[in-house]
Parts: structure tokens; C-alpha cells; sequence
């Protein structure tokens, strides 16, 4: 069967990334922004900011779940499989949380809903984020999977705009109006979305790498358990190596939301525009760095990435608490050149090179879903250290802690790149 053009697997790849990443940080504005008012109306602002952060963070309670069971399928009976049930889920989930009733009409019901949807969200994104990259990737000339890769963790920066584009726009409206019935379109919006990723995950043909898996006999009867057996060592260092992203992501974009706006006093549109821009510098730059690991290897620019989070973790605070908005904007647009163009940028073609074809969506969805799951709860742990040490230095420590694991893991870990000379000796 020949190659399918690459700009069809990009686009069925980034539909389906930025809905999921449109969904998913739809959830984590409205989190730092609305929730607390309407899911928990009862106690403090603050503290219902805190338990509106803590139901993002139910999110990533099931992605390590779904990556078992979609990595599982996907490695047993394909990636576009999964990859249109993960879109459905996902997308289903998000509209449904667009016609929730709040506390005032059903009282405790309401957050226990709202917690069912997160959960719902997180499952289907478990298994998509892992099959999203393995798409484009195993595609991929080996020699320009570094670029290639890159594109659908543009994913994220798009499905961001677009979701602060959305809110932005029925934010417009009287606050009242807002809080009544505003907040819904952008939820049920996810809906237009799903419509245009499934329609263009339709023309998507199997990978050629699962392919030849199926032709040879050679699937994995148990995926992951053939993961762990052959890559355990490799396993570890993908999981320490995802924190430190996986972390800084959760504390430069729910995080400063909440902390710009409820602690820092900054209106609801500069704390959005910074977390806007912070956005826009990854969108603008991840294919540059996947390009870059194509010419100098994917190592190199991920421990860049690391080095960049540990070192900038107090630097970052110390401008956010400046109380000066144009230093604020600065932390957030520079605080993307570690986390969301090295780290991210690259991570997609880095951990499918890891591991074997045969039990790659197993391992891939594992080593990212598990360290997701602990990076899920940093808004609000970080929320409870500002308001115990009236003051944002333990988030900076926070901070510096996650980037300095990811840097060591990273630094031990083998380089995957192909070069074309190899390609041709193959």
C-alpha cells in the first residue's frame, strides 16, 4: 500500500489534538475562572477556586486507565481505531458539561456531575494523546519524524487559543448574562469541533508500522505487559522525563490563571492574554524545535527544555509578583520556550522511538498518562502552598523540583534520532 501524503496524516492527527487540548484547557479556564462560583458557591472564593482546580485535577485520575485500555486495543487492533472512539468521548464528555445544571438548581448534584464529566474527559484523553503522536509519526519518513511529529503537539497552543478565543468572546457579555448561560457555548461549541475531526479521521489510512505488525503475526498477546518486560529501564526514564512538562504546563496555564486573578488581583482578560501568549510562542516555535531534532537529535533540545524549567522557576514568580502587567506577560510568553516548544515539541517523536512498534501505544500511553496523573493535581497543591505560605515561593520550588527530575531523567536517557545516512543504509 503506498504512503499516504503526509498533510492528510497531520491534519487527522491536529483535528483530533486540538479538540482534545480545546476540551481539556476549556475545562482548566473555566476552572480558575467560573466553577468556584457556580459548582461551589458555599465557602470562600478562594477556597472554591481551590475545589474548582482540585475537579481539573480529577481529569488525570483516569488517563493513566485509558491509556491501558486504548494502548492495549491500539497496539492489538490498530491506532485509528482507538483514535475516533478517544474523539467521541472526549468531545461527548466536554458537551455535556455545556448543559450541567449548577448548585443552585441541584444542589451537591451539581460538582459530583461535574466531576463524572472530568473523569470522562480524562479516559478518552488517556488513550489519545499516546495515539495522536503514534499517528503522524509511524508515518513519518524516519529522517523528518522530528518535524513531522512536532505538528500535532501544536495541538495544544491551538486547541488553547481557540478555547480562550471562545471564552473571550461570551466573556463580553454582563457578567450576569455570563454566569447565567454564557459559559455554556463555548462547551457546547466542542461539538462543531468533533464534527470536523471525526470527518477528517475518516480518510486516515493504519499505519504502515501497525501494518506490518498485523502482516508478520508479530502483535503482542499482552501489549503492555511486554513493555514492562522488555523496557523497563526506558519506561522509568520516559516517566520522569514527562513530569517536569507535564508539571510546568499545569502551573504556567490553570495555575497562573487562577493565581494572576484571585491572588495578584489582575482582571480575568490580562491574566488570559498572558496565558494567551505563553500559547502563541508555542505554536510559533514547536516545529521549529522538531526541525532542530532532526538536524542535532532529540536529547539535546529536551535537556535544553529541563534545564530551562529549573532554572527559570523563581525568576518566573518573582516577574508575576512584580504586580507590573507587562513583566507578567514577559514570564508567561518566555516560560513556554522550556516546557511547550523543547519539551513538548520534541516529546511526541522522542518516547514513540523509545519502544518497539509492537507494544508502543501501551508504553507511550503509560509513561506519559502516569506522570500525568501526578501533574493533574499541581493547580491545586500549588493554590494550597500560596494560601499556606502567603507567598508563591513553594510553587517555585514546586516548580523547580518537577524540571530538575525531568532534566536528569533526560540526560540519561539514549538518543533516537535516524539520520538520512542511516535511512539509506537501511
Amino acid at each position: 500500500m503506498p504512503r499516504q501524503p503526509m498533510r492528510q496524516v497531520v491534519a487527522a492527527s491536529l483535528s483530533g489534538a486540538a479538540l482534545e487540548w480545546y476540551d481539556f484547557n476549556l475545562y482548566g479556564i473555566s476552572a480558575g475562572l467560573i466553577f468556584g462560583k457556580l459548582f461551589f458557591p458555599n465557602v470562600a472564593p478562594i477556597f472554591g477556586t481551590l475545589a474548582a482546580l482540585a475537579t481539573f485535577g480529577a481529569g488525570f485520575v483516569l488517563r493513566p486507565l485509558g491509556a491501558l485500555l486504548f494502548g492495549h486495543y491500539g497496539d492489538r487492533l490498530g491506532r485509528k481505531r482507538m483514535l475516533v472512539a478517544t474523539m467521541l468521548i472526549i468531545g461527548g464528555a466536554t458537551v455535556l458539561i455545556g448543559v450541567l445544571p449548577d448548585y443552585r438548581s441541584v444542589g451537591v448534584w451539581a460538582p459530583i456531575l461535574l466531576v463524572t464529566l472530568r473523569l470522562v474527559q480524562g479516559l478518552g484523553l488517556g488513550g489519545e494523546q499516546a495515539g495522536a503522536a503514534l499517528l503522524t509519526v509511524e508515518h513519518a519518513p524516519p529522517d523528518r519524524r522530528g518535524f513531522w511529529g512536532s505538528l500535532p503537539q501544536t495541538g495544544g497552543p491551538i486547541g488553547y487559543l481557540i478555547a480562550v478565543a471562545v471564552t473571550s468572546l461570551f466573556a463580553l457579555l454582563p457578567d450576569q448574562q455570563f454566569m447565567n448561560w454564557g459559559w455554556r457555548i463555548p462547551f457546547l461549541f466542542s461539538a462543531v469541533l468533533l464534527v470536523v475531526g471525526l470527518l477528517v479521521r475518516r480518510t486516515i489510512q493504519e499505519t504502515p508500522d501497525f501494518r506490518q505488525i498485523r502482516e508478520t503475526g508479530e502483535r503482542e498477546r499482552m501489549p503492555l505487559v511486554a513493555a514492562v518486560r522488555k523496557y523497563p529501564r526506558t519506561l522509568l526514564i520516559a516517566f520522569g522525563a514527562r513530569i517536569g512538562e507535564a508539571g510546568s504546563s499545569q502551573i504556567f496555564q490553570p495555575f497562573a490563571i487562577s493565581y494572576l486573578t484571585t491572588t495578584l488581583g489582575y482582571g480575568k482578560g490580562i491574566a488570559l492574554t498572558g496565558v494567551l501568549l505563553y500559547n502563541v510562542v508555542g505554536l510559533l516555535l514547536i516545529p521549529v524545535a522538531g526541525a532542530l531534532s532532526d538536524r542535532i537529535g532529540r536529547k539535546p533540545i529536551y535537556v535544553v527544555g529541563a534545564a530551562l524549567v529549573t532554572l527559570s522557576a523563581f525568576p518566573y514568580f518573582w516577574l508575576l509578583d512584580s504586580h507590573s502587567v507587562g513583566l507578567a506577560w514577559t514570564a508567561t510568553s518566555l516560560a513556554s520556550i522550556g516546557s511547550a516548544v523543547c519539551m513538548s515539541g520534541v516529546q511526541g517523536t522522542l518516547f514513540t522511538e523509545m519502544f518497539g512498534a509492537g507494544v508502543r501505544y501501551s508504553a507511550l500511553g503509560i509513561a506519559t498518562q502516569a506522570s500525568a496523573l501526578l501533574a493533574g493535581f499541581v493547580p491545586a497543591i500549588a493554590t494550597s502552598l500560596v494560601v499556606a505560605a502567603d507567598g508563591s515561593w513553594p510553587v517555585a520550588l514546586l516548580l523547580a523540583g518537577v524540571g530538575l527530575v525531568s532534566l536528569v531523567s533526560s540526560m540519561v536517557m539514549s538518543e533516537t534520532r535516524v539520520t538520512r545516512r542511516e535511512v539509506a543504509v537501511l
